[in-house]
C-alpha cells in the first residue's frame, strides 16, 4: 500500500484534505485485506453455540471496506486519471 500511496502522491498534487481521503482509502484496503485473510483462514461461515451456521462477520467487513475503497478512489479521481480533476 505504501507504493500505491507514493505513486498517487507523485502523480497528483493533492491538498491536505485529499491526503486524508487517500489515507482513508489505504486504511480501507488494509482492512479489506485483513478481513479477506480471516475469511481464508476461518471460512465464509461458522457454527454458533446453538449449532446454527452463521456468516463470518469478516465477510461483511471485507465487503464494506471494498466499497469504501472504491468510493474514495472514485472521489479522488484516481480511478480514471484522464478525467481526474486538478485540485
Amino acid at each position: 500500500m505504501q507504493d500505491w500511496w507514493n505513486s498517487a502522491t507523485d502523480k497528483f498534487e493533492l491538498d491536505s484534505h485529499h491526503l486524508r481521503l487517500l489515507q482513508a482509502a489505504c486504511e480501507a484496503w488494509d482492512r479489506m485485506t485483513q478481513a479477506r485473510q480471516e475469511v481464508a483462514t476461518d471460512g465464509l461461515t461458522y457454527v454458533d453455540p446453538k449449532g446454527q451456521r452463521r456468516p463470518n462477520p469478516a465477510v461483511a467487513i471485507e465487503r464494506d471496506a471494498r466499497i469504501a475503497f472504491a468510493r474514495l478512489v472514485r472521489d479522488l479521481g484516481l480511478d480514471n486519471p484522464k478525467e481526474r480533476r486538478d485540485y
